[in-house]
């Protein structure tokens, strides 16, 4: 932005906020897939042990695969909990193997069991995680708490989140301040499924951060309205403050007139192309890599790709 605006092409007083989700790389979780996940994924790490330990196991992920393929072709809640019930079974001895191993792994010290035994640990305890989840949602009928929940076992970091009814994503939600421009100004990736209204003030705190001043007029999605953000984004001199959907807030309270208002709004509604721009072009539709830092890594480097872009476009 400092580059753009040394050039006249962007002066950052007017921005408009809005939030995108990027989602991790994983399918969708079902509870059979991730059971059999962590079988096999426990399984093979004990494997691997018992080349150089006396590790004692026993290999349970041919069972477990037949359970899954039945699950996927069963009909009736009875029958499938049988399948579940079996399946949990086999989860259940797969991580007593585990645990066993845990146990002698004390007086190993060479460096690869070292890092295997860390890696049997951190999977037998997300397996625990899974059959719990499993019994809890199948076999007594429980709502589970997003928190509680495991999507994943490989991106285990990744959120659950509710895009208002129309579908779940597994990812995490971007937040973004666009220029006048159309360049991203800021992005911000957060942890959770926040509300809208809770980063409206730190988003802004960020801009502040960044460039040393608050903008002259900010547009924001209907999610952030609230009187509190209204008053807090005025105290800090922003002048015009105009939410997509205004609920009980009146229109002269957040701008100086209707006008302004209408230009506000169409404003702000022209970031969602500059959204489908990032993320289909650059690739922020999926996050192709692993790793929660790798996430962030990924994102900000599609920010800085698109930029370069509509940089480029500008001085065309």
């Amino acid at each position: 932005m400092q580059w753009a605006k040394a050039r006249g092409l962007e002066q950052g007083q007017k921005i408009r906020v809005d939030a995108t989700t990027v989602p991790s790389p994983i399918r969708h979780p079902l509870d059979s897939q991730l059971l059999y996940d962590g079988i096999r994924t426990v399984t093979a790490r004990l494997s691997e042990l018992s080349e150089t330990h006396p590790v004692v196991y026993q290999g349970h992920c041919r069972r477990a695969k037949r359970r899954v393929t039945n699950l996927c072709n069963a009909r009736g809640s009875e029958r499938k909990k049988g399948f579940y019930r079996d399946l949990l079974k086999v989860a259940r001895k797969t991580r007593h193997y585990g645990k066993l191993a845990l146990e002698q792994a004390s007086g190993w010290k060479d460096c690869s069991s070292v890092v295997i035994v860390e890696q049997l640990r951190h999977y037998g305890q997300l397996l625990g995680k899974v059959m719990d989840q499993a019994e809890r949602r199948i076999l007594r009928r429980e709502k589970v708490p997003a928190e509680d929940k495991v999507v994943s076992l490989f991106e285990e970091h990744s959120d659950i989140i509710y895009t208002g009814g129309r579908e779940t994503l597994f990812g995490y939600k971007v937040y973004l301040t666009c220029g006048k421009s159309s360049l991203i100004l800021d992005a911000h990736v957060v942890v959770g499924n926040p509300a809208d209204q809770s980063q409206m003030k730190p988003m802004l705190r960020r801009y502040f951060e960044h460039y040393g001043f608050y903008p002259r007029q900010s547009s924001l999605d209907g999610g952030f309205a609230t009187q509190d953000n209204l008053q807090w984004a005025k105290a800090q001199g922003i002048q015009d403050v105009a939410f997509a959907k205004k609920g009980k807030l009146k229109v002269l309270d957040m701008v100086r007139s209707n006008w302004v208002y209408r230009q506000l709004r169409r404003f702000r509604a022209r970031i969602e192309g500059c959204i489908s721009m990032f993320k289909r072009v650059f690739g922020a539709d999926r996050c192709t890599w692993k790793g929660w830092d790798h996430f962030q890594k990924y994102v900000h480097l599609s920010v800085l790709s698109y930029n370069l872009l509509v940089l480029a476009r500008l001085l065309l």
